[in-house]
């Protein structure tokens, strides 16, 4: 790019003595257009994009092209396919502005987030090349800002080019892709995964602006909130606590002064200031003397209250206002400097007069909540066999991690609002879940995300961004940026390095691959850690995940650390999740369709098969449907229906995660975590979410809801000692109870052996009482935990209205019949708020103005019927039910509340395809009959 010379553009240091004011920071969002610049565009659109098309900041390529009509939703039917042109591509992005001079001495073009490879030009001049997508630039603009209209141009080049190039000039490094994603600081998933699909897009993905200022501003702000006293000591949870707050800050100060040639350099800092900070009622503030560049301030605080999880206490978070002020007298005294050069001129020699402030010079506002976290990773002792364990403590208290991987919600991670954050976490309360993993493929979310974690007390475990792939070791930058913005959050509890690459390096034959070059190992053991020190010291961090304590040990061990459990799903049906008695899981899963809504929006197919052409692409897993067959077969006969088939492959994900679930919650205290994969999807996919990529809750959810409730009842098989059975060795039944609760709980457990059709064969009971937190087993005496007729027996046991069954027989070889349930719906008045139209690319549907319409669906057992489901979806798209999946015995009921934002056939609720049961795919069962 050739540049013109220069014109200064005046500044307020330049015999200036008008009053500085605040930082005053202008969004650049409009008036953007895009245009492709290089590369294959077909032939029938080279004319249209050519030509300037409006867009959107923030935003991307794909979506700008999808709003103005010039291609498909990539999101539908084979699109993905039809648009893969457009990751090869060079794009412009180009808008207009119009600035005059403000009285400022700085001005910086702030971009939060450019996607990727990008060069960004104003009026001609190349400010910056810039090549990572999880990074924020600031570049000073003030020699090539103008009076009137400017022009602001971002080039990005196609990001597929540029990381095949990268691979062979940093040398190839292996990875899991059909794309080098390691090869560029980009969303890895964007690239494809097994079950996203491959957009790599470009544009400018997070907010640009303008930020003008003067005298100084606040480069970094750092509040690290810290809880006094004993730590093993803890008062009760909402006794209030001495606490500090260290509030570190980093300053950057706009003086300058010419240069030779004219050209303005920066100098060091001339100017006096203070850093006031506000907080629970107190103002405390520091003086950062001339030449100082960065201070800290530190606030005790008598009495304040602590931050819980949810399931442990409340949530309180405390305003932290931090100004940059003037000087006493409200005043900035800029004083002399010497320029690189002699100078002559009268007024550079001069002492500057002082200049009146307005308000202070920056200001930033964070909310933090006082809390102590460790990860323990100690030696420990199982079954006779030496381990490590892997427990968060927070306050002092041990939690049982109920967990959830998280992954983008969007394959264009723009259009996450705020609201679709809320929903989505809302779907993990729903859930019980405590604790979200932020994957490492992804991206570091926006602050929305962990500001309502924060505010609904759920944990997350925040992976720094390399994953399942040998990366290069290279700068820096972008773990500083993200440690800084994401460290005052309190819900943030685990710092990890990455995602699968020790695993990969031992087992995945990457090293003879590598021949000797860097593959990560120095990020995750060396630099990480030792910018964690520096910028937030008092968080537990990981070198990756799996993690097993050392690098003396193999990464994923059972007894040792952190494990992924990929050997159900991959090889073996989930049965046998029972083989593993894990310190923490942090990865287990199983795949299941979308919802049939999701499903038919997304898909043209006719007929819709699971092996249809769209089907297909939207099953990203390597031989995924061989795998959700093989896994389905030993519970269930395969359906020739794709009604049937869509019901068998939901339920039977829910199955899967029902025995991981309450397996590993059986071996607390020993296990303390279970981290399914996943919560989410980013596209209509067949997948292991259990919300699908168009935010409806999936089967999954209320299994999830189930299986991670406080209190838990579960029936396990256990060694005749109580220990863990050895696969083909004896086992007995044991009954496991749960007290995940901060209450004592107890009653009489009863067990009873029974029939189908509600015979009680053989019965015991016992009391019991648990502490909080507390876990007990017992074994069961053999006449309850023996069959006499394994297809029509099960064992039921109850605490209280806890209830926990195991049987004896799959469903397929067992004697449950099909004439059904009978059923009712009841209409309800309309009230309160109807569902939220579905987000995202799919539809879009109008937001209904008045009271939700809601109705009861009271079903009722006339024999047997395990898992009943009401897939609310299939009568309207946007209709919820708020529980799925209960087993009911003869003579039992339960009632569902559906609510939608429109009227509904209440006949369809109790549709054969809507009210479904497990019993319903054991040949020759029936239908439920319905009396609405």
């Amino acid at each position: 790019m050739t540049s013109a010379p220069a014109s200064p553009t005046p500044t307020a240091l330049d015999g200036d003595t008008s009053p500085l004011r605040s930082l005053e920071r202008r969004e650049l969002h409009t008036g953007w257009t895009v245009r492709a610049v290089a590369g294959p565009v077909p032939a029938h659109l080279a004319a249209r994009l050519d030509a300037p098309v409006p867009a959107t900041v923030p935003g991307t390529v794909h979506t700008d092209l999808v709003t103005a009509g010039i291609v498909p939703d990539p999101y539908l039917d084979d699109n993905e396919h039809v648009l893969a042109w457009i990751g090869r591509c060079d794009w412009e992005y180009r808008t207009t502005f119009e600035w005059s001079p403000d009285g400022h001495e700085r001005h910086d073009l702030v971009a939060d987030g450019l996607d990727t490879v990008a060069a960004v030009s104003l009026n001609g001049y190349l400010l910056a090349e810039t090549a990572n997508q999880h990074r924020t630039y600031r570049l000073p603009v003030d020699e090539h800002l103008r009076p009137g209209t400017n022009e602001l141009v971002v080039r990005f080049a196609s990001p597929l080019a540029y990381a095949a190039a990268q691979s062979v000039a940093m040398s190839y490094r292996p990875h899991t892709n059909p794309h080098p994603f390691n090869a560029i600081r980009k969303m890895a998933c964007s690239f494809g995964w097994d079950w996203g699909l491959e957009t790599a897009t470009s544009g400018i993905w997070r907010p640009l602006a303008l930020e003008a200022w003067s005298g100084a501003r606040l480069a970094a702000v750092r509040p690290v909130a810290t809880v006094e006293g004993s730590a093993h000591t803890p008062p009760a949870a909402d006794a209030p606590v001495a606490a500090r707050l260290a509030v570190h800050v980093d300053l950057e100060h706009a003086v300058r002064a010419e240069g030779s040639g004219g050209a303005a350099v920066e100098m060091p800092a001339a100017v006096d200031v203070r850093v006031a900070v506000h907080v629970a009622g107190l103002v405390t503030t520091a003086l950062v003397p001339a030449g100082a560049t960065s201070a800290v301030v530190d606030v005790d605080l008598p009495a304040v209250r602590r931050w819980w999880p949810r399931g442990f206490g409340e949530q309180p978070l405390y305003e932290v206002t931090v100004e940059l002020l003037a000087d006493a007298g409200g005043s900035v005294v800029v004083a002399p400097f010497p320029t690189t050069e002699p100078t002559t001129s009268p007024a550079a020699a001069a002492p500057r007069e002082p200049r009146a402030v307005v308000g202070p010079l920056d200001v930033r506002r964070h909310r933090v909540g006082f809390r102590t976290v460790r990860l323990e990773m100690e030696p420990d002792e199982h079954d006779g066999e030496p381990g490590t364990s892997f427990r968060f403590v927070v306050n002092d208290q041990p939690v049982f991690v109920r967990g959830a991987n998280w992954i983008p919600d969007d394959a264009f991670p723009h259009r996450v609002t705020r609201e679709r954050y809320a929903a989505r976490i809302a779907q993990a309360e729903q859930a019980n879940i405590n604790l979200l993993r932020v994957w490492g493929g992804g991206i570091y979310e926006a602050d929305d995300f962990y500001d309502l974690c924060d505010e609904r007390g759920i944990l997350t475990w925040q992976d720094f961004l390399f994953a399942c792939a040998a990366y290069a070791e290279e700068d820096e930058a972008e773990v500083r940026d993200n440690v800084v913005r994401l460290a005052p959050h309190p819900s943030l509890v685990l710092w990890n390095g990455n995602n699968e690459n020790l695993w990969g390096f031992h087992d995945w034959d990457w090293q003879p691959r590598l021949q000797g070059r860097t593959w990560g190992l120095g990020y995750y053991t060396g630099l990480l850690p030792a910018l964690l020190a520096e910028l937030d010291p008092g968080r537990p961090y990981t070198p990756g995940s799996p993690w097993s304590g050392t690098l003396e040990l193999h990464p994923n061990l059972d007894a040792h650390g952190s494990v992924h459990l990929w050997d159900a799903w991959n090889r073996q049906g989930y049965e046998v999740y029972r083989d593993h008695v894990a310190r923490f899981v942090a990865e287990f899963g199983w795949q299941g369709p979308p919802t049939w809504s999701t499903l038919r929006d997304a898909l043209s197919d006719d007929p819709l098969t699971p092996e249809s052409p769209g089907m297909l692409v939207h099953q990203k897993a390597a031989q995924g449907n061989d795998k959700l067959t093989d896994g389905l077969l030993p519970h269930f006969a395969l359906p020739d229906d794709m009604d049937d088939w869509h019901w068998a492959m939901s339920l039977n994900q829910a199955n899967a995660l029902t025995v991981g679930i309450e397996h590993l919650r059986s071996w607390s205290p020993v296990c303390m975590g279970s981290v399914v994969w996943q919560l989410n999807d980013c596209w209509p996919v067949t997948s292991w979410a259990a919300v699908d990529g168009a935010g409806r809750a999936k089967p999954l959810l209320s299994a999830l809801r189930h299986a991670y409730r406080d209190r838990l009842v579960t029936l396990q098989p256990r060694r005749p000692d109580g220990g863990a059975p050895v696969p083909g060795g004896p086992s007995v039944l044991a009954v496991v109870v749960v007290n995940d609760s901060p209450d004592a709980w107890g009653g009489t457990l009863v067990q009873r052996r029974v029939r189908y059709d509600g015979t009680v064969l053989a019965e015991t009971s016992a009391v019991v009482g648990l502490a909080p937190r507390e876990t007990r087993t017992l074994l069961l005496p053999d006449d309850v935990a023996t069959a006499a007729s394994a297809r029509d027996e099960l064992v039921v046991a109850t605490l209280g209205d806890e209830l926990g069954l195991w049987f004896f027989a799959e469903p397929r070889d067992s004697a449950l019949t099909g004439s059904g349930p009978d059923a009712s719906v009841r209409v309800l008045e309309r009230a309160g708020d109807p569902p939220l139209p579905v987000p995202g690319s799919l539809r879009t549907a109008a937001r209904s103005t008045g009271p939700a319409h809601r109705y009861e669906v009271a079903v009722t057992a006339r024999e047997l019927t395990r898992d009943v489901a009401l897939l609310a979806d299939k009568v309207h798209p946007d209709a919820t039910v708020d529980d799925q999946l209960v087993t009911l015995l003869p003579g039992e009921s339960v009632t569902f509340t559906v609510t939608s934002p429109a009227a509904l056939d209440t006949d369809a609720l109790v549709a054969r395809s809507v009210l479904r049961s497990a019993n319903q795919l054991v040949p020759g069962t029936g239908t439920p009959r319905g009396d609405a």
